[in-house]
């Protein structure tokens, strides 16, 4: 069954709260099981179970992030939400480890059976670290 697009802002206010929590438990459950997620390396993740193994040690590796609604975009015919997101978490680019880091980019979620089904991360290439802008090398890899 669809979800509507209150329902569907009910989830992204929920989405958004679990990831502050760093609940990936909480995430995980929103997630349909056949969900395909790719990353902004281009790398890519099929099924529930994957993409916990993958997240665990990414949410343990990347500890204290925040992520902030920029905007959101949703299509209710086509269970479809664009999630416009600032990502403010220690840089781990190479000479700027550990260093304020704000990286922008967009999630597009799709919906089936009211979970995310598939998951696209979109990030620019030029980041904001100490408060300068920073491009990054083709060889930098996240």
């Amino acid at each position: 069954m669809p979800l509507s697009r209150e329902e569907i802002k009910a989830f992204m206010k929920r989405w958004g709260s679990a990831w502050d929590k760093y609940d990936l438990q909480a995430i995980l459950d929103m997630c349909h099981g056949d969900i395909l997620f790719e990353n902004w390396t281009g790398a890519y993740v099929r099924g529930k179970e994957n993409l916990r193994k993958a997240w665990t040690s990414w949410f343990a590796e990347h500890g204290n992030f925040r992520f902030t609604d920029e905007d959101t975009f949703i299509d209710e015919v086509e269970q479809k939400v664009l999630y416009r997101w600032r990502l403010d978490w220690p840089c781990m680019e190479k000479g700027y480890e550990g260093k304020p880091e704000t990286r922008r980019g967009v999630d597009l979620l799709h919906f089936k059976n009211g979970k995310v089904i598939v998951k696209l991360t979109y990030s620019k290439t030029t980041l904001e670290i100490e408060g300068h802008r920073v491009r990054l090398s083709p060889e930098s890899r996240d």
